[in-house]
């Protein structure tokens, strides 16, 4: 079932992902809207809100992703950036988002909803986007990471990422693991002591950038795990995978790192156990969060991820069918 999965459902539902008459459709049935539930918990701040507040009780961190892609017109960047300022003011009003240390409460931005893919001074238009969050987020106590896309971005996200870091040292930057560089960007990342979130990557990407076999991904997150324990920044290990999760303490313990050191983060409604069992044994958990009305492409990527997730949304179709 995995190569099946991995040779030809996975990039069927990647390339769905892209599909604007397939969106239309899904977004305007409203069993699977109740489905989607399951990985994106609203759309609006106050949805949020309340998954936050469930999530700390459990003993977990946050990062809260406004969802959205590849904005090509100026006033949508804006409205992206006026979407993360009110989501960072209502962040500030609790109580546990301000403190030193490892923050509990993060934001997740995409630089293509800032501004990166227009046309003209994109590159600019998202970090002048990026700069204004990251200092509204400084002030009311929340930190930022920069997420990654597809790998025509990566080089312009890094470089925009440690443009940021310049006045913003706790700023986190993405990288994918299933990507040929990651390596060398991880040991760059590390010897510039940032904050570095590992993932093995959800986007389709040609054979002459990035790993096809999910051994030779899996192979590429451990080598790049120890790169990233062994340096003198802030490891956050996402994945889901038990081979990787194993391998975590291990490498921790090799650096001397303890767990203030490093933290784990998953999806939310992935692996819910897993985190419990995780934050129970005093490690460091963050939970990855998305809300908005732009869930289709987050929806499809998550489906393409893993089996298990494809199984729950037909079986919950079929239930509701």
């Amino acid at each position: 079932m995995s190569g099946l999965f991995g040779h030809t459902v996975r990039p069927a539902l990647l390339a769905a992902s892209r599909s604007e008459t397939l969106r239309r459709g899904v977004q305007r049935s409203r069993v699977t809207g109740r489905v989607v539930r399951r990985f994106v918990p609203g759309e609006t701040v106050d949805d949020v809100l309340n998954v936050v507040a469930l999530l700390r009780d459990s003993g977990r961190y946050i990062s809260i992703d406004y969802l959205g892609e590849n904005v090509t017109d100026a006033d949508g960047a804006a409205a992206t950036m006026a979407a993360y300022l009110r989501l960072l003011d209502a962040l500030g009003r609790r109580a546990d988002a301000a403190g030193d240390g490892v923050r509990p409460l993060e934001v997740s931005l995409k630089l293509s909803a800032l501004g990166q893919a227009l046309e003209r001074d994109g590159d600019k238009v998202a970090l002048d986007h990026a700069r204004t969050i990251c200092e509204r987020a400084q002030r009311v106590g929340v930190w930022v990471t920069v997420d990654a896309e597809d790998h025509t971005t990566t080089e312009s996200t890094l470089s925009i990422s440690g443009d940021l870091r310049v006045d913003f040292p706790w700023l986190g930057s993405v990288v994918q693991a299933y990507l040929r560089r990651t390596l060398g960007d991880c040991q760059d990342l590390a010897a510039a002591g940032a904050r570095v979130r590992l993932c093995k990557g959800a986007y389709e990407e040609p054979e002459a950038v990035a790993y096809q076999d999910r051994a030779e991904v899996t192979e590429s997150y451990l080598r790049c795990l120890r790169v990233l324990m062994s340096g003198d920044g802030y490891p956050m290990v996402a994945s889901h995978d038990p081979v990787v999760i194993d391998a975590v303490a291990p490498s921790a313990r090799e650096a001397g790192r303890s767990t203030e050191h490093f933290e784990y983060q998953m999806l939310y409604g992935i692996r819910d156990d897993e985190q419990r069992r995780l934050a129970a044994a005093g490690n460091q958990v963050r939970v990855y969060v998305p809300f908005g009305t732009q869930w289709y492409g987050y929806f499809m990527r998550r489906l393409a991820e893993r089996p298990a997730n494809l199984g729950f949304f037909l079986r919950a179709l079929s239930r509701r069918g």
